[in-house]
């Protein structure tokens, strides 16, 4: 049995970190500030990197962007 994760057109799941160049709310923080993981059905995860954590869910990176984007001063920087 194959135990690998990915789904039927062979892509994988991706871990990233959600990395802000610059903070224009003064309050989230620069550099590293969660990881996530994109799921092969494109589904994300993300989870804070600050003292208060929490966990939230999107449908795709394009809507977390949108969210937490901070007007493109903030990337997706995928380790797998």
């Amino acid at each position: 049995m194959n135990t690998e994760n990915h789904s039927s057109n062979g892509a994988l799941m991706r871990r990233f970190y959600l990395t802000r160049d610059e903070d224009i709310s003064g309050i989230s923080g620069t550099g590293r500030v969660a990881e996530g993981i994109e799921f092969t059905n494109g589904k994300c995860v993300i989870t804070w990197l600050t003292p208060t954590s929490s966990v939230a869910v999107y449908d795709n990176v394009k809507c977390l962007l949108i969210i937490h984007g901070h007007e493109d001063r903030t990337r997706v920087e995928y380790i797998d």
